[in-house]
């Protein structure tokens, strides 16, 4: 998918997509015959051309003119884009850990998120940084206070798995005015959900980097 954005095409990228617009579906050969050129010299252009989108190809049949502008193809890929693409590690702590533990753990691992887990190493909460912020204010000892007590609970997690769409989890992110969700996968044991990622919104920034960058390929 490289030079989505704005691609910059040579003359004779050009040349070859106008021909392309007027005979398609044409063999490369064919191509090369109207350019006075091989089929070896031809075949970066059109492979660029392909991977770019401005062009398809069909077998025994020949390259046809996609008739989509750059745009389009590129809101095309962002929501062909899954999860698994972008996920990172996530950061858990046991729901027996104490909250001056958890503090100190999203602070040494630099995440606004934890995911809390029991003895079966399945999801049972969550904690974000206000929920930290909100207990480190009251007068109880952080040492001593589980954060089982202050963790948003199941069912009230919102989760995604390694096959949502990004596009999907950026939309919850919105909705639910969160930093970041779990990426599970179903199990048999503890809450039914087993920690395997996490999708932040520095995930979904880091994916605009590299559409912006022309790196998704």
């Amino acid at each position: 998918m490289k030079a989505v954005k704005t691609i910059e095409l040579t003359i004779r990228q050009e040349h070859i997509l106008d021909i392309v617009k007027e005979n398609g579906p044409i063999t490369g050969e064919q191509i090369a015959e109207k350019l006075s050129l091989t089929r070896a010299t031809l075949r970066p252009d059109l492979a660029i051309l392909t991977m770019a989108g401005f062009l398809d190809a069909r077998p025994r049949v020949g390259y046809f003119y996609t008739g989509k502008t750059g745009s389009q193809m590129l809101t095309e890929k962002v929501k062909n884009i899954t999860v698994s693409e972008y996920q990172s590690i996530p950061v858990s702590v046991s729901e027996s850990s104490s909250v001056y533990d958890a503090i100190c753990t999203m602070f040494l691992e630099d995440v606004g998120t934890l995911f809390v887990i029991d003895s079966h190493s399945t999801l049972v909460g969550v904690l974000s940084r206000k929920d930290l912020l909100r207990a480190s204010i009251g007068k109880q000892k952080l040492e001593t206070m589980p954060v089982s007590i202050i963790m948003t609970r199941m069912p009230n997690i919102t989760m995604c798995k390694k096959d949502d769409l990004i596009i999907e989890v950026a939309n919850k992110l919105i909705d639910k005015q969160i930093d970041a969700l779990p990426v599970v996968c179903e199990c048999d044991k503890g809450s039914g959900y087993e920690v395997v990622g996490r999708m932040t919104k520095t995930n979904i920034t880091k994916l605009l980097v590299d559409l912006a960058s022309d790196d998704l390929i």
